[in-house]
């Protein structure tokens, strides 16, 4: 049995989705170790506080180093986190010898099912990246964004994982940025020759992890006997990309992809209805707190796009969820939510 030990980083902007991720592996896995690095003392001082189970929580003061000091301020905070991702994976395995291998979350990632299926893969292999699996229409983005994601990588404690992670932390320092820039996209094209650089790398075949907005219209969604299915593999996560909070009970899915009935009906509504109980929870705990919501996007008719807003209401309501206008130009979907009141706290 693989020993579940995982690692994330998020600031205030993203507490209410690292929360969401945290309590998904709180149901999906029986024990495990979930290390933070808080990227603002808002998030760390509201964890401390919170005192969650099997969390572990590292202070940017005491992750930060000399070189990392000095490229803070040339980068975003977007770009400081992806920068700070292997410099993670490198601080856990360093200060903990013990961990036999350690798994790096993005906050915006959901469990659905028990990971092992997935580290099954993981024997003989040092490293485990996720493509991004794009389906026809959308391959050419892999010119840009890479062949694999950042959002679910497996590392074991072992001098190639070691190796992988010192060079790629070098490359992050170098260059890390929102763009693409010769060959480069954030801290993400480098993944691509990882399967050709170092032996014992495998692309996870198991199609229930990697699931994403860019990729789930090329699926069959549904759900039998509490089970989601991924056409015949059960999902294990999901990565709720540029998904954006409104208010409490209001959310943007996504900013473009298409999404079936079935991945707003078995995927997204369980993800929203935990959003919303995060959101209360944190407001519980510190009615100051506001942040990780977004700016309404101005999609007047004269805009490109129109949103089409949907009251969400009880069982069947799903089968009649409107689905959202087709852009003139850009051939975008856009989803917006409200969730009933019988979901809020």
């Amino acid at each position: 049995m693989q020993d579940n030990n995982f690692c994330t980083l998020f600031d205030r902007n993203y507490l209410y989705k690292g929360l969401a991720l945290y309590r998904s592996l709180v149901r999906t896995c029986p024990d495990f170790t979930l290390w933070i690095l808080c990227m603002d003392d808002t998030v760390y001082h509201f964890l401390v506080d919170a005192g969650l189970a099997g969390v572990r929580l590292i202070a940017l003061s005491d992750f930060e180093d000399s070189e990392l000091l000095r490229i803070k301020p040339t980068r975003s905070a977007a770009e400081y986190c992806w920068t700070c991702t292997p410099s993670l994976l490198l601080y856990i395995l360093k200060n903990n010898p013990q961990c036999a291998s350690v798994t790096y979350l993005d906050a915006d990632l959901f469990f659905y099912s028990d990971p092992q299926s997935v580290y099954a893969e993981l024997s003989g292999n040092s490293i485990l990246i996720v493509e991004h699996r794009y389906p026809p229409q959308l391959k050419k983005y892999e010119a840009i964004y890479g062949r694999y994601n950042v959002q679910f990588l497996v590392f074991r404690n072992d001098p190639v994982a070691f190796a992988c992670l010192e060079r790629w932390r070098r490359q992050c320092n170098d260059w890390c940025y929102l763009k693409y820039e010769t060959g480069k996209w954030g801290d993400q094209k480098y993944l691509d020759d990882w399967c050709e650089q170092f032996k014992g790398v495998r692309a996870i075949a198991h199609q229930g992890a990697g699931v994403a907005p860019w990729n789930v219209a090329a699926y069959s969604v549904k759900k039998d006997e509490g089970k989601i299915f991924i056409d015949h593999s059960e999902l294990v996560f999901y990565h709720f990309h540029q998904l954006d909070i409104i208010t409490p009970r209001e959310f943007d899915l996504t900013r473009g992809y298409k999404l079936s009935c079935g991945a707003i009906q078995h995927i997204y509504m369980a993800y929203l209805r935990e959003l919303n109980s995060v959101i209360s929870y944190v407001a519980q705990k510190d009615p100051s707190f506001h942040h990780g919501y977004s700016v309404v996007y101005d999609l007047r008719p004269s805009s490109l796009a129109t949103v089409v807003k949907s009251r969400v209401l009880r069982s069947p309501w799903i089968k009649n969820i409107a689905r959202t206008c087709l852009g003139w130009c850009m051939g975008k979907y856009y989803y917006r939510i409200k969730l009933n009141a019988q979901y809020g706290r």
